[in-house]
């Protein structure tokens, strides 16, 4: 159920008799009415006639009795279309009907893999990490639900030249040591003594070199020590995702080492396809179109001198093997913004090479940083990387002062509950309701609080709706036929049948912005009708009427947060 969809397929229509030929009707929400179109507009130099004249022969053609009110044209073209209370009253019952709420699975579902999160073995989760993972999560959720197969790739850093040095402190500490250090999270620690022999010690040096000869060469010994790095960094990784409630698991690991049996195939392949050039350093590739500030082509390097591969080599063989055996038609990589040409060159060798044939089609969903108060990257006080775990650490405790202080009668269990939905979640919002491609100011007073854009606040409106239910002794809510009379009443129905509308947009954009904004709308909504519609106390159908209202914006509010990645609690 799409009202937006419904009004302007019934007005393309009519369009498309008046001018010969389809005519996108542009329908939008409107301050002046429900709906408006100003497709007139735009159609009355093509047909060299009025735009009011155009906008009434529309209306006169289409055929809208059944769902409008009020049809009328405007300024100087406008068609402006108010929504029968009767309309939707019956596009809403069928809303809270459906288990979906009025969103259909797509009719044309894609294998989607999606590149995200991408810690390093050997170092911890920062603050760095967060935007890549919680946007990732967002997009597994959204996808999913709208029926793609979905792959969740974590593109985890572990393999390549700090390997040696790292294998190389783990057996000078004696493998029970180094797994002791490792499993306690101090993954830091640990990268940072083997950094400082790596730059003191020439002796150490040497060694690590060649440890880096032997793991790519397949030694035993070697190969073992390194998996030992690797799994001991994955269950820390593991408990960071269990921490910030994401959806990746151990399946969804694919190391840079996944990639390493397929370099040379892709390596060769790039050479029979002419694309490879010896630069005399690499043989790289030079996609078209790409050139640096002196106006020279800019490369991707496949293959060092040394015998070694690029980043771009393992970004390559990660686009043929989606492509070509995991079958993916969209591949989307929730990366930096500072990524996006080395990615965008990627993209274009994969072209040239065939391995991203139509329809499979690559995207680079960016972000920009997070700030501090300073305007700057957040850092800690000592001027490093916050660490993920504290900061998370710190987001659930402030959220269980604010729970003790709000409601002194919750228990410590409820407390503890209701501080993990609400600090972890009023993370999470304030980075998706940011538009991504945009740095934003980490500020732990606004995103915590219960007024205004935040998780908090569209959380607390959930419990308050819950309340409603448990104050009428209702457990189990029977879903009754909705009648919109009241205005109050309209303005929550048309945000209510607005959801599909936005899900379809932000399922093409990956602009979660747009369905955090919604939900907002959504609440502040219900907060108006709440105000003027009595609920309770009302009586009869109307009572019942306002109570599936109720529910449905719960539900609303409550699947919407899921697809973000935020609990709601039943009490706040």
């Amino acid at each position: 159920m799409n009202l937006e969809k419904l009004l302007a397929d019934r007005l393309a229509q009519a369009f498309s008799a008046v001018a010969g030929g389809p005519v996108d009707p542009v329908v939008r929400r409107s301050q002046h009415a429900d709906f408006q179109s100003d497709a007139a507009l735009s159609l009355a130099r093509r047909l060299g006639r009025p735009p009011r004249d155009i906008a009434t022969e529309v209306l006169d053609q289409a055929a809208l009795a059944d769902l409008c009110s009020a049809v009328e044209v405007s300024g100087p073209g406008f068609i402006n279309l108010t929504v029968a209370d009767p309309a939707l009253s019956s596009l809403l019952s069928d809303m809270a009907e459906d288990a979906r709420l009025g969103v259909p699975a797509s009719a044309a579902p894609e294998t989607v893999v999606i590149d995200y999160s991408a810690p390093n073995v050997a170092k911890e989760m920062h603050v760095g990490h967060l935007r890549s993972t919680v946007i990732g999560d967002a997009a597994v959720r959204l996808l999913e639900w709208l029926g793609h197969r979905v792959t969740k790739a974590n593109h985890l850093g572990d393999w390549g030249t700090p390997f040696g040095m790292l294998i190389e402190h783990l057996l000078d500490l004696g493998e029970s040591e180094a797994a002791h250090e490792l499993s306690v999270g101090d993954l830091d620690s640990f990268y940072k003594a083997a950094r400082v022999k790596f730059d003191a010690d020439d002796a150490f040096k040497e060694r690590a070199r060649r440890r880096v000869v032997a793991l790519q060469s397949g030694d035993e010994l070697t190969l073992r020590l390194w998996r030992l790095l690797v799994a001991e960094s994955e269950k820390y990784f593991l408990t960071v995702y269990d921490q910030l409630g994401v959806l990746l698991t151990e399946k969804d690991f694919y190391g840079e080492s996944y990639y390493n049996d397929m370099l040379t195939p892709v390596t060769d392949e790039l050479d029979r396809l002419g694309l490879l050039s010896d630069s005399g350093d690499a043989a790289c590739v030079f996609p078209e179109g790409f050139t640096g500030r002196d106006g020279q082509p800019l490369p991707i390097i496949v293959r060092k001198r040394d015998g070694g591969y690029g980043y771009g080599a393992t970004d390559l063989a990660a686009i043929r093997h989606r492509t070509r055996d995991l079958g993916a038609t969209r591949l989307l990589y929730v990366v930096g913004l500072p990524q996006r040409q080395h990615f965008e060159m990627v993209y274009a060798v994969a072209r040239q090479a065939g391995w991203l044939p139509a329809p499979a089609r690559a995207e680079h969903v960016g972000f920009g940083s997070i700030l501090g108060s300073d305007g700057k990257m957040l850092r800690s006080r000592a001027g490093g990387s916050i660490k993920l775990v504290g900061l998370l650490d710190e987001a659930v405790t402030r959220a269980a002062e604010l729970a003790r202080q709000k409601n002194p009668d919750l228990s410590e269990a409820d407390i503890a509950e209701v501080a993990r939905a609400v600090g972890i979640g009023a993370i999470k919002y304030a980075d998706l309701s940011t538009d991504r491609i945009k740095d934003y100011v980490f500020d732990w007073q606004r995103m915590l609080s219960l007024d205004g854009n935040t998780a908090p606040y569209l959380q607390y409106a959930h419990a308050r709706i819950r309340s409603i239910f448990r104050r009428a002794g209702i457990d189990q809510f029977t879903v009754t036929p909705i009648t919109i009379g009241h205005p109050a009443e309209h303005a929550l129905a048309l945000e209510l049948a607005n959801f599909g509308a936005v899900v379809t947009t932000v399922e093409q954009t990956l602009e979660f912005h747009r369905l955090a904004g919604y939900l907002h709308t959504l609440a502040a909504t219900f907060s108006g009708f709440y105000e003027h519609c009595p609920v309770l106390r009302a009586e009869g159908e109307v009572r019942n009427s306002r109570l599936a209202l109720c529910d449905l914006t719960a539900r609303v509010l409550r699947h919407g947060l899921y697809l973000l990645g935020i609990a709601t609690p039943e009490r706040m």
